[in-house]
Order: C-alpha cells, then structure tokens, then sequence
C-alpha cells in the first residue's frame, strides 16, 4: 500500500514514498523534490564464506531519460559512471558504513537511480535521504538513521538545500550528514570561510537534520519491518588471554617511530605467536582458520594498545604530541621540461605534482544531467604500490582516486585566476611516491607549489592538513597530522585545506556515531595552525607566481573580433581554420562571444597564426590602398577581392589613367592589382579605383604589380578593423607569458 510523508527544508520540500515500487527489495523509498524524482533501494543477501569485513555497495546510477535526451554513446546506452556519480556513491556510502552492526558481514547494496532531473532540486541530496530511509524501514540491521543535505552561503546568509540560481552566486558548498544530535559527515568547497563562519554553517544544519531524522522515524514505525537478529561471533577467551599476554611486547615494537622498522617489528610479533598458538589446530586440520582467528585477536590488541597509548599518555607511535606535525619539506622545478613541478613531504607522506598547461580546447567536456559544462581546471591523483612497499597490479582510477583528486580540485580551485586573467586548461597530475597518513592533502600541498612554479597567477597558496581523533568514553586526544595507524585505528579523519585567511575545502569522515561541537571546535582551530606552519613551509621554497611561464609551456594569445566575423575564421565546413592551424602549428578556440584563443610552443607560430586571422577580419576602409586579386571580368568593370571574402568594383573608367576600351586589355582573372577604396555605399558596395593609386605612385604601383607579392595594406596591415563598421578596432591583442 503506497504510503507518504512530507517534509520541509527551509523553504521548500520534499516527499518519501513507499509501497508501491521495487517491493521485492528490501526497502524501497521514491524520494520527490520538485520535477527531481529519484528511487532508492536497499537490499541485502547472505553473508559469503571468507568475508572479513562489510560488502557494502551504493551505486548512484544517472539515468540520461531523466533529462529527456539519448545518450550520446554509439550504442546509445548509459556507459561507464562519470566521475561526479562515483562521487555521490562515495557520498552516500561513507556516513552510512560505520553505523551497521560491528561485525555485520552480509552483502548490502544500495542503489539510487534518478529517474527525473529537476537543477534546483539536486538528486544526490534526494538520495542520500532516501538511502537512510530505504534502511531504515527494511530488515536490514541499520538502526541509526541520519540526514543529508546542502547548505549555501550568499551574501553572508546561510541556505537550506540552495537552488540552482542560489548555488552559482554561494560562496559555500557544504554538505552534512548527521543524527538527530551530532555531525556524522561534511564535504565542504569554500572561498576562504573562516573557521567561525564553518561552525555556524554546521550548527545552522543541525536542526534540519534532525527534522530528517524525525520522518525517518515517523516511517520506520508505520511500515517498518522488524530487523533480523543479528550477533557478531563471540572471540576464544583463551586465544584472546594468550595473545593479550604479547600486550606489552606490542607496546614497546609500536614504540618505534619509522615506520617501516616499526612495521617490521609488529610483523615479527605476530608471527611469533602464530608460530606458538597454531599447532593446536593441526589436529583438527583448521590452520587456515586458526590463523585468521590468531591474527583477529592479534589485530584487536593491536588496535586497543595503538588508542591507549595516544589518548591515556597523550604520545603517538613516532613519538609526536597530538598538535605535532611531522617534518615538513617543499621544493620545486624538480623537472626540467615540464611547465611547473613541485614535491611536498610531511613525514613518510610524499608526493610529487606536476603541471600541464594547454589550450581551452583541451578542456574536459562534461555531459551530466545539468548544462553542458567544459571542466578548465583538473587534479588527476594516482596511488602507486610502491608508495607503500607492496605490490598489485596497476588499474584504472578507483573510487578513492577519483575522490582524492576531487578534493584537491575543490581546495585549490577557488584561489584560481578567472579564465579572463589566465585562459588555459590547467591539469595537475598528483604521484604518491610514499605514504603514511593524508596523501590527499599533501597532493594538495604540492600542487599549490606546482602552479607557482608553472607561473599560473595564484591568489595565495593553499595547504591542507589531515586530523584524526581517539575518542574513549569522555577523554579524547585531537591528532594534528594523522599517519596510517592512527588513521586505520582512530574514529575520525577530518581534511581541512585552506590559504591563510580561510577554508576553501574540508572532508570529515567519522567512524563513530558522531562527534560534539566542542571537538569540531578543537579539530578546526587545530588544523588551522597545523595549516599556517605548514603555509610558512611552501613560501620558504617559493612565495609569489613565477613572473614567465616555463619556456617549454605553450603561449595564449587573445583576440577579439565582432561575431559576426566568426563564420569568416572558421570558413566552409571549418576548412579556413584548419587550414591556419595547419600552416601554424597551433590550436585556436573561439567562444561565441567573439574571444579567439590562439595557443602555440613558437611565438613565430603564434605571429603567423594572428595575422592570417586579423587578414581574415579586416574591414574595407574608405581611402585605404589594396593589393586585390581580380576575381571576375564584366564589359563595365572588374570585381577584386580587396581582403578575404571582400569583393569590390572597379568600373572600367577608373581600371587605368588613361581611356580603356576593354576590360579585357588591363587585366586578366587572378591579376593581383592597386587600387583604392574610394566609396561604400549605403548597401555596403565597394567602390574600387586603380586609377587613383596610379595617379598616386605612378610606375611604382605598376613594378609592384608585376612582381606579384603577397596581398597586404598599403599601411602594413595593421589588421585593424573600422570602428564604425563591425566592432572593436584592432582586436584588442593580450599577449600571455
């Protein structure tokens, strides 16, 4: 029976409904916000021999019909996810997996399909509602259920859920889960919002979510079904009692600060103990499964030992307080034909960023359920295994990939140069060349140094710092700088990025059913310093844009023309373009607005390309002298091509200084000849005269005929263009580099 309930967010709202579609799984929820409509599933089957840990699987699956197009595919079928959908499935998934039962290890996969697109109703925010409703009325032990949404600032006012129209003019993008009382997740993009602004932004969210929390309820007790009992495996007192005896010998081998010689010495622990405790399940001829139950108990121990050590002693495995950073270390130009390159260490943590810089038309072209959109600015991030001494064969992008270097895209991308200042594409390409702890934010580090180094105008760099959190009934410890134990071990894992006067990107994943405001506080204000020292690092190594770019970077040249002449550069079936860009070895982009883009690696190149197009955009002027070419012969006259595409009239009277019977007896087709504008009449016909350069420059103008040179002004070709006729004069030239 199909069941309802409204909801208000702010201003507007939203429906949930169930009951009618997607009965076979196990909960179903068709969320509705304006013309959005997307259905959210949840199901789960039985758990697989040998799982270890939560196969959970959310896929957030666009549909392009919601749009009312086809797709663009050749077998016009939905392909791969974009990236942004693999981001929304991240989205979703993080805050809902540390709620399931500890232990819990059925399959559970979540899909959300959006059905119909509405740009003021974001269906990402639609389905992370659904997934915690969908949850919470199926048999699935998911008890907890919590609320998403998106909160915009503009002109200082915060705003529930922001429409389209509100979203391009916000300088926040927040978006937060949480329980009815405590922040369970956060995904931030900002203009440098002071930590303050931060915290009033997640406390304006609160009472909303609990508003999301409160239908959830409402609907799990009018169709709830009654969850299946679950109880996680209960360990061997006795293996427990025997590995918790090495207690102590894991405290001193987690005491040792590099890591890979304190790995080493955990890895010799546990291997002694398996060593002693796996004989007892020869007999039964369970080793395989004894050693994973040894090594459960001895990863348990390890996990207890790691969180005692930090929050009862306030010390850390490499010895650091809980504010400290590790050794800090930024260089740049670290290669040599490259257009910017930087590397950034934090500790064991490394990575190395590299800077490419091309032409508008090396922009990545988005096709999503929105407007067309052409992505000028990319963080490519890649996780090699040598990074961390291992190895696995090298694959595509995963999800993690992909989310990293979408969080440094939103960090750095707000202190970017407008596309007017600086038009290239910029790409970025992150290597991981070591890790232990926040790569993602030393990516960001070393990328900020890259574009300075490339010579792209940075308002300001920007750094990032990772915290964690160790949270045991009412003591805590806040981490500055987490390493992968702690990040493995601890409840939280917090990224802040931001230049000195704020935050421009912010991640916080929580393990625990939430955190209060005062630890929120404590972890922002902490970062915050983590962040000045760590900004005072990089500007050792360089503190301002470089003032040229790299001579291996192409130039960009900008011209502007009326557009009304962007049919003359591009010319029949784009022939006129290609032929420039061939002859010139460059690229050319030219946006409606008529803004032209001429890249090229030779500035030579970039002089040819430009004059070949002002030739093209020129205006006939009165009184101005051309070297035409005679197109066609009539018994009155002459037509000539004074510039390309530009015929004018020169009638027979005025062909030459002296009385010409014929036409025919001057000049032939394809005759290149002087002559003068002398009229445009008010139907934009050219009037031509050779007579009047004849009388001008006598046989000069009859020697520079017969030598046929190139077609040009008689004033050098200044390439400028009437102002009265067709637009700007000149094409306002901005020479880049």
């Amino acid at each position: 029976m199909l069941k309802k309930w409204e909801l208000e967010l702010g201003p507007r709202g939203i429906t949930l409904e169930t009951g009618k579609y997607a009965k076979q799984a196990n909960g179903s929820v068709l969320v509705k916000g304006g013309d959005s409509v997307v259905l959210v599933t949840a199901t789960m089957s039985d758990p697989r021999p040998g799982v270890d840990f939560l196969p959970l699987m959310v896929n957030f699956e666009e549909r392009v019909y919601a749009i009312g197009r086809i797709p663009g595919s050749w077998n016009r079928r939905e392909g791969r996810p974009r990236d942004i959908a693999t981001l929304n499935s991240r989205l979703i998934d993080r805050p809902l997996r540390p709620l399931f039962p500890e232990g819990f290890r059925n399959d559970v996969q979540i899909i959300a399909t959006v059905l119909s697109f509405d740009p003021d109703y974001e269906p990402e925010m639609l389905a992370f509602i659904g997934a915690s409703a969908a949850l919470i009325i199926s048999d699935i032990p998911f008890t907890t259920p919590i609320g998403g949404l998106k909160v915009g600032m503009v002109e200082d006012e915060l705003l529930i859920n922001p429409t389209e129209e509100e979203r391009e003019k916000s300088s926040l993008e927040l978006i937060v889960a949480g329980t009815r009382d405590e922040v369970t997740m956060v995904e931030a993009m900002g203009h440098e919002i002071p930590e303050e602004k931060m915290i009033e932004a997640l406390e304006f969210s609160q009472d909303y979510l609990r508003k999301i929390v409160e239908i959830q309820e409402q609907m799990q007790k009018e169709v709830g079904q009654e969850k299946i009992e679950f109880e996680p495996a209960q360990p061997d007192a006795q293996i427990v009692k025997e590995v918790q005896a090495y207690s102590s010998d894991l405290n001193q081998a987690l005491r040792v600060e590099d890591k890979l010689d304190r790995k080493e010495a955990v890895d010799s622990l546990q291997e002694q103990i398996l060593e002693l405790l796996i004989p007892r399940f020869t007999e039964a001829g369970e080793e395989e499964e004894g050693e994973k139950i040894i090594k459960k108990e001895f990863e348990a121990m390890l996990k207890d030992n790691v969180r005692q050590m930090i929050i009862k002693e306030k010390k850390r495995p490499d010895g650091r307080e809980p504010g400290d950073l590790r050794e800090l270390n930024s260089e740049v130009s670290i290669l040599p034909r490259v257009h910017g390159s930087a590397e950034f260490s934090r500790g064991q943590t490394q990575a190395l960023s590299v800077l490419t810089l091309g032409a508008i038309g090396d922009s990545q072209i988005m096709f999503d359920l929105g407007e067309f959109e052409q992505k000028r600015f990319m963080l490519h991030y890649n996780f090699p295994p040598y990074s961390v001494g291992e190895t696995w064969p090298m694959r595509p992008p995963g999800r993690r990939e992909i989310g990293h270097g979408a969080l440094g895209e939103k960090a750095i991308e707000p202190v970017l140069p407008d596309n007017e200042e600086f038009p290239y594409t910029i790409r970025l390409v992150s290597e991981i060349l070591e890790s232990n702890g926040s790569t993602s934010q030393a990516s960001i580090c070393a990328s900020s140094l890259a574009l300075m180094d490339g010579g792209v105008p940075l308002k300001s760099h920007v750094a990032g710092i990772a915290m964690g959190l160790m949270k045991e009934g009412d003591e805590h410890a806040v981490l500055t700088d987490i390493q992968g134990l702690e990040d493995f071990y601890g409840d939280m894992d917090f990224k802040v990025a931001g230049t000195r006067k704020g935050i421009t990107a912010l991640q916080m994943d929580i393990k625990i059913a939430g955190i209060s405001r005062p630890i929120m506080e404590q972890a922002l204000f902490q970062a915050r310093q983590a962040r000045l020292e760590i900004l005072d690092n990089m500007e050792a190594a360089i503190s301002e844009h470089r003032e040229e770019l790299s001579p291996h970077a192409p130039r960009m040249i900008t011209l502007q023309i009326d557009p009304e002449q962007i049919r003359e550069i591009i010319g029949p079936q784009g022939k006129t373009i290609r032929k420039i860009t061939e002859e010139t070895d460059t690229k050319i982009d030219i946006e409606d607005s008529g803004k032209i883009f001429i890249l090229g690696y030779s500035r030579e190149d970039v002089d040819k390309a430009i004059a070949m197009v002002e030739e093209l955009t020129r205006d006939v002027e009165v009184g101005e002298t051309y070297l035409g070419k005679v197109k066609r012969l009539m018994n009155f006259g002459a037509f000539v091509e004074v510039l390309p595409g530009k015929e004018g009239l020169v009638h027979i009277s005025r062909l030459a200084d002296y009385r010409v019977k014929s036409v025919e007896d001057v000049v032939s087709v394809g005759d290149e000849i002087w002559v003068k504008v002398t009229e445009i009449d008010d139907k934009d016909r050219i009037n031509l005269s050779r007579e009047a350069v004849l009388k001008e420059k006598g046989e000069e103008c009859l020697e520079e005929e017969s030598r046929n040179p190139k077609p040009k002004s008689s004033t050098g070709g200044s390439g400028r263009k009437n102002g009265s006729r067709g637009g700007q004069r000149g094409g306002n030239r901005d020479r880049r580099g």
